[in-house]
């Protein structure tokens, strides 16, 4: 009888906790990496690289999560380069309004800038600066953008046929307010920019909500992206193409060649050197 109540009460215990993990929010128990960008262009799925980018995955499922992004508008698009959006909306009139960004994340430029690819914008000159903003390639920037500034971090990329949402938003009408120039715009045929002084939410390409679609714990196994030909292997922000010391975090460039006076050897006093030496040479013949 004691045996077949234990069997009881331990199935009961297994069905309860059963139930209590089902209940569970799936953020606390899985990773979510696969997004869904929902626009007014279409709807298209981008699969993210949690275990190899996880700082700057963590920071957009965290822009993702409090709805920053919801009802922003594409701002940027650069033709045959890059579709950017995620830092501005559109609230009734122009200029478009800036969005809050959280504290900047750190730089994690280990794939390639490839067509396809989804990355984080970030400050001129300044490594660890990408905060909202995020991009998608059109095209191979992987010259480019792989190695200016410390890399430009790829942490995800456009699955399925998304890519032709991507580049149906590129092929729109382009134009320019305040600071911001290359808006996509929706228009008619006879319309030109300087007829949306007054445009309505029709005309932007919004970004209506991206959710979360898959909670697998890794959905990039079967993902084979291109790593960057410009490594940055002691994280200086220097690539390790032009740094002289690429495991030296501390030093990029050789040390000038100074005198014992610290002065530094110009070729000129290497030339007068070299005259002076002709010029006993010749003599002492």
């Amino acid at each position: 009888m004691l045996k077949l109540l234990s069997k009881k009460v331990i199935t009961q215990l297994n069905t309860s906790l059963a139930v209590l993990a089902c209940t569970l929010p799936l953020s606390q128990v899985v990773n979510a990496t696969i997004v869904e960008f929902q626009t007014s262009q279409g709807n298209f799925q981008v699969n993210l690289f949690d275990q190899s980018t996880p700082k700057t995955v963590d920071n957009f499922l965290a822009y993702v999560d409090s709805a920053h992004y919801t009802n922003s508008v594409v701002h940027r698009v650069s033709p045959g380069f890059v579709v950017q959006a995620g830092g501005y909306a559109f609230e009734g009139a122009w200029p478009l309004t800036a969005l809050e960004a959280n504290t900047p994340v750190i730089n994690e430029a280990i794939y390639s800038n490839v067509r396809g690819t989804i990355a984080m914008a970030k400050k001129g000159g300044d490594i660890n600066s990408a905060t909202n903003q995020w991009f998608f390639n059109l095209s191979d920037n992987s010259d480019n953008l792989d190695r200016q500034n410390g890399g430009f971090t790829a942490f995800g990329q456009v699955i399925g046929d998304g890519m032709v949402v991507v580049d149906k938003i590129a092929q729109l009408n382009l134009c320019n307010a305040g600071a911001l120039e290359g808006i996509p715009m929706v228009m008619d045929e006879a319309q030109q920019c300087a007829d949306l002084n007054a445009p309505g939410i029709e005309n932007f390409v919004v970004i209506e909500q991206v959710l979360v679609i898959d909670s697998s714990e890794v959905t990039d196994a079967d993902l084979f992206p291109l790593e960057t030909k410009f490594p940055d292997s002691d994280g200086d922000g220097v690539k390790d193409i032009d740094d002289a010391f690429p495991s030296d975090p501390n030093k990029s460039q050789p040390d000038p060649i100074e005198t014992d006076s610290g002065g530094s050897i110009t070729w000129f006093a290497l030339i007068a050197l070299a005259l002076a030496s002709t010029r006993r040479r010749l003599f002492n013949k």
